[in-house]
């Protein structure tokens, strides 16, 4: 069964529909790569994944022992997040929260599974620095590192290379890889369609045209020759560039 299904799903926000008509799967060992136009929904998506904000229509089903708490988030950073004084192991720990607790401190299994998470991503020597004196590929591992903390079977990633240079991009990336080789379905939005063909099992297109199906699927679809035909490899130049930040 399924982790998530989602049945003729329709978003949007103040009342206003944003995309309609979306029906897609996630199941343990996919990674499923969210990619369109700017404004086109895909964040408020991932909120409406995540019970922030209610469907206009249709519905949402958790299944396979999923449940709404237990799924790791990294958004897109503001700049006041970016600037937030905490310690690193303190805001890893935060991950610990989204779980079943008993009591309001945090139990031994609880820091023993933040000094795991931060020994997998690396960021263990950082864990008494101050999160705003963190590099920005820093501060995103830091996030990931928490968002583990959350789950054990999905992690839902809003644009987790945004701002990032080539280079660490390129480390982010390799980084969510082999977290979804290690069995951890992931859910993705990224503006870079060339990165979020090399990582996806399945693509969900949403925008003018809404499309899901397998990778290679959405490589022969015209969505995906007229959206980005240089990365499916049209003659064209692509049309993401990257430019802007979708806000809803």
């Amino acid at each position: 069964m399924a982790l998530i299904k989602c049945e003729d799903l329709c978003l949007g926000y103040d009342g206003r529909e944003i995309v309609h008509g979306l029906n897609f799967s996630v199941s343990a060992g996919d990674c499923l790569c969210v990619v369109g136009e700017n404004g086109s929904g895909k964040t408020t998506l991932m909120k409406t994944l995540l019970g922030l904000r209610e469907p206009l229509s249709g519905r949402i089903i958790f299944g396979d022992g999923l449940r709404k708490n237990e799924i790791g988030y990294l958004p897109q950073q503001t700049a006041v997040q970016r600037d937030f004084p905490a310690t690193v192991s303190e805001i890893v720990l935060s991950g610990c929260q989204c779980r079943e607790r008993f009591g309001f401190f945090y139990s031994k299994e609880d820091k023993a599974l933040a000094a795991e998470n931060m020994e997998k991503l690396g960021i263990t020597s950082l864990a008494g620095h101050c999160y705003r004196e963190l590099s920005g590929g820093q501060q995103q591992r830091v996030l990931l590192a928490r968002a583990l903390c959350a789950t054990e079977k999905m992690l839902l990633l809003d644009e987790p290379a945004a701002g990032l240079d080539p280079r660490v991009t390129e480390s982010m990336y390799s980084l969510i890889g082999r977290l979804h080789s290690e069995g951890i379905a992931v859910i993705m939005i990224s503006h870079d369609i060339a990165a979020a063909l090399a990582l996806a099992t399945h693509i969900l297109h949403i925008g003018g045209d809404v499309f899901f199906g397998t990778r290679d699927e959405y490589l022969e679809s015209d969505v995906c020759a007229e959206f980005a035909p240089r990365d499916c490899g049209g003659d064209g130049e692509s049309t993401e560039n990257g430019e802007g930040r979708e806000t809803k």
